[in-house]
C-alpha cells in the first residue's frame, strides 16, 4: 500500500483564533444549569445539562482519545448524536467559529457555544431528550495518535466509540451522528464499517471521495481549501497527514487515494441526507453518496442556500428531530411520510421553489437533452449542425474561453444531472485543463447570481465578486485534465460520467479526442425569454470556494480547439422536465 505522509502537529495555543472556551484539558463532570450563559452572546441553557468533560476513549489499537458528553439530567437512559471531526470539542465558541457566523449573517445567539463547530448544539438536543457527543478524534488536542484526513481509519475509530457510548449508563444504546461538512463525510466512513448501534446518520452536505472532491476534481490539483483544511485544523501533539504532500507524490487513483473512499454499498442504517447545488466542495460528492449507498430508509433534501444557515434553521432542526425521533425512539410521528426526496429549484430573480416532493433525484418526466454546440454562431441548439466548425481560444489570455447560448421560448425546468460531451484539441501542447459552467443569463443577457447566505452587505460583495463560490451561485460547473479523461466503464452512466483517473494519456499533435465532463447537479427554472450560457476555459471559472482562500493556476499552455458539428459533434447534455 502506498505510505501516507505525515508532518508535525501544533498544540492549541489559549487565546488563539480557534481556542474556545471549553477548549483546555479538564477531566470532570459538572451540571450546567439551566440560564447558564457560556459567553456572550451565547443564548442560555433552555435546561440543566450534565457535562461530562475529557472523558477517555480507547480505541481497538490502544490509541487513547478524549471526548465530551453533554446530556440531560436525570436517570431515563438517552440516545446520543455523535459530532465526529478533527475540529477541537471546545471550538464553537472560538473567534474563528463565531466569525465564520458573523460572515454568513447568522446571529451567535442561536447557539449556545456548547456546539463543536459545524455540530448540532447540545442545548437544544438536551432539552428534547438527546444526548451529545464531541469527540477530540485520534491525534487531536490531546488525544494519542496521528491524525489522518477523511479516510476509512476514522471510520474504524468512529465505529470504537460509537459501540463505547452505546453500552454507558446513561445510553440507551441507540447511537446517531449528525452536522455539516467534515462531520458529513466522517459519517459516510463510519456507516459503510457498520457498527451494530449505529441508529441513523445526518450527513449535511458533506464530500465522499477526498481524491475526486478535495485535493484532485476532475484530476486537477487544486489545493486551496485541502492546504487550508490541513495548516489549520488537526491541532495536537503528534503528527498529522499531509494531504498535499500527498497529492504531489500520488497524482493518480491509487490505493491511498482508494481508502479515503466510504464503501457506500455497505451503508444500510437509515439516513436523513441534506444537498444543495451551490457547494462547490461538497454537492458532488453528497449526491455521490447518496445515490450509491444502499440504505432502504434514505431521505435527500435539496436546500436552495448554504449549509450553515440551513443546519441551524429552527425548522430544519425540528425536521431533523422527527427523523431522530422515529429512528432512535421509536416515535410514530409519520416520518415515514415524508417524500424520498425533497429538492428545490432556483430562480435566481427571487422565486425560488422549496421542498418539492418526488419519490427519485432527478423526479419523474426529467429527459435528457442534448443541446449542441455550434462554433459558428456561438450557439446551442437540439440539432446537431451539419457543418464542422471549430471554436479556438489561446490558454491564459484574455478572455480564454469560448461560449454558446440559446434562449428559451417556453417555460424551461432543468432538475438533475448535467454533463458536457466533447470534442477538443490542443494546438502547441499535449494536455488540457478544462473548465465549464452552465450559466443563466436574463432576457437581455445578464448574467445572474444569488447569494446563498444571510448577509448580503457590501462586505460580501466584495469577497465574491470573483470567488468565494460557495457563498454566491452562479451556475454548475464542472472540470476536467484531459489526459485523464479515461472513463470508469463499471460507474459511468449516460448521465454521470465517472473517470478511473488511474491512467495519463497525453494528446499528440493534431489529435481531437472526445472528453465527458461531469458538472454539479442543478435545479433551475428558464423563463421565457431568458437564456443559458455554456463556457468553456482554460481557467476556473468561479475562482476559490471560500474568500482568501488561493485560486489554482492552470499550467495550460498553447491553444485550446473545441470542434462542433459534423459526424462526431460536441454537446452539452441538459436534465430538462417535461411533466
Amino acid at each position: 500500500m502506498s505510505e501516507k505522509i505525515f508532518m508535525p502537529s501544533r498544540p492549541l495555543v489559549p487565546g488563539g483564533e480557534r481556542y474556545g472556551v471549553l477548549s483546555g484539558f479538564a477531566p470532570g463532570t459538572r451540571t450546567l444549569e439551566a440560564g447558564t450563559c457560556l459567553a456572550e452572546p451565547f443564548r442560555p441553557l433552555p435546561v440543566d445539562i450534565v457535562f461530562e468533560k475529557d472523558v477517555t476513549v480507547t480505541l481497538r489499537d490502544g490509541t487513547v482519545t478524549y471526548v465530551d458528553v453533554f446530556r440531560p439530567v436525570g436517570a431515563e437512559k438517552v440516545p446520543v448524536i455523535v459530532a465526529f471531526s478533527p475540529y477541537g470539542k471546545g471550538q464553537g465558541a472560538s473567534p474563528s467559529a463565531m466569525g465564520v457566523f458573523g460572515l454568513v449573517g447568522l446571529d451567535n445567539a442561536i447557539v449556545s457555544g456548547l456546539q463543536k463547530f459545524e455540530g448540532p448544539d447540545p442545548a437544544y438536543w438536551c432539552a428534547r431528550g438527546y444526548a451529545i457527543c464531541n469527540p477530540d478524534i485520534r491525534g487531536v488536542a490531546e488525544s494519542g495518535g496521528d491524525s489522518v484526513l477523511w479516510d476509512r481509519q476514522e471510520g474504524r475509530d468512529a465505529y470504537d466509540l460509537v459501540e463505547w457510548l452505546a453500552v454507558q449508563d446513561w445510553c440507551s444504546g441507540r447511537v446517531a451522528m449528525s452536522g455539516t461538512s467534515y462531520l458529513a463525510a466522517s459519517q459516510w466512513f463510519t456507516a459503510a464499517e457498520r457498527p451494530p448501534h449505529l441508529a441513523a446518520i445526518n450527513p449535511w452536505e458533506g464530500m465522499s471521495d477526498t481524491y475526486r472532491d478535495l485535493v484532485l476534481r476532475g484530476g486537477i490539483p487544486d489545493s486551496g481549501f485541502a492546504k487550508q483544511l490541513r495548516d489549520i485544523s488537526f491541532w495536537g501533539h503528534g503528527r498529522k497527514e499531509d494531504i498535499i504532500a500527498e497529492a504531489g507524490r500520488y497524482p493518480l487513483v491509487n490505493d491511498l487515494w482508494e481508502h479515503k473512499i466510504p464503501r457506500y454499498e455497505q451503508i444500510t442504517v437509515p439516513a436523513y441526507v441534506v444537498a444543495s447545488y451551490s457547494n462547490t466542495l461538497h454537492t458532488q460528492g453528497t449526491f455521490r453518496a447518496w445515490r450509491r449507498m444502499s440504505s432502504v430508509d434514505k431521505w435527500l433534501r435539496i436546500h436552495n442556500s448554504q449549509e450553515w444557515p440551513d443546519y441551524y434553521d429552527e425548522a430544519n432542526r425540528e425536521d431533523l428531530r422527527r427523523f431522530f425521533d422515529h429512528f432512535l425512539k421509536d416515535v410514530d410521528n409519520g416520518w415515514e411520510d415524508i417524500p424520498r426526496v425533497r429538492y428545490s429549484l432556483l430562480d435566481l430573480e427571487g422565486g425560488d421553489q422549496v421542498a418539492l416532493g418526488a419519490d427519485r433525484f432527478p423526479p419523474k418526466g426529467v429527459v435528457s437533452t442534448r443541446y449542441y454546440l455550434d462554433a459558428g454562431t456561438r450557439t446551442l441548439g437540439t440539432a446537431a449542425p451539419a457543418e464542422a466548425a471549430t471554436a479556438r481560444y489561446v490558454a491564459g489570455s484574455n478572455p480564454g474561453a469560448v461560449s454558446f447560448l440559446t434562449r428559451f421560448e417556453d417555460e424551461t425546468v432543468l432538475v438533475g444531472y448535467p454533463k458536457a460531451h466533447l470534442r477538443v484539441e490542443a494546438e502547441g501542447a499535449d494536455d488540457m485543463d478544462l473548465f465549464v459552467l452552465v450559466q443563466k443569463l436574463d432576457a437581455h443577457g445578464t448574467p445572474l447570481a444569488q447569494f446563498t447566505v444571510p448577509n448580503q452587505g457590501a462586505m460580501i460583495h466584495d469577497v465574491t465578486e470573483y470567488g468565494g463560490s460557495i457563498l454566491r451561485y452562479r451556475g454548475s460547473d464542472g472540470r476536467l485534465r484531459v489526459s485523464l479523461r479515461h472513463l470508469d466503464e463499471t460507474l459511468s452512466t449516460e448521465d454521470i460520467p465517472a473517470h478511473t483517473f488511474d491512467r495519463t494519456e497525453k494528446l499528440a499533435a493534431g489529435e481531437v479526442v472526445d472528453v465527458d465532463i461531469d458538472l454539479l447537479p442543478v435545479g433551475l427554472v428558464f423563463h421565457p425569454g431568458e437564456q443559458l450560457r455554456f463556457v468553456v476555459s482554460g481557467r476556473s471559472l468561479l475562482g476559490s470556494m471560500m474568500p482568501g482562500m488561493p485560486e489554482y493556476t492552470s499550467p495550460n499552455t498553447g491553444t485550446h480547439i473545441v470542434h462542433t458539428g459534423g459526424e462526431h459533434a460536441s454537446y452539452l447534455q441538459l436534465p430538462v422536465q417535461k411533466s
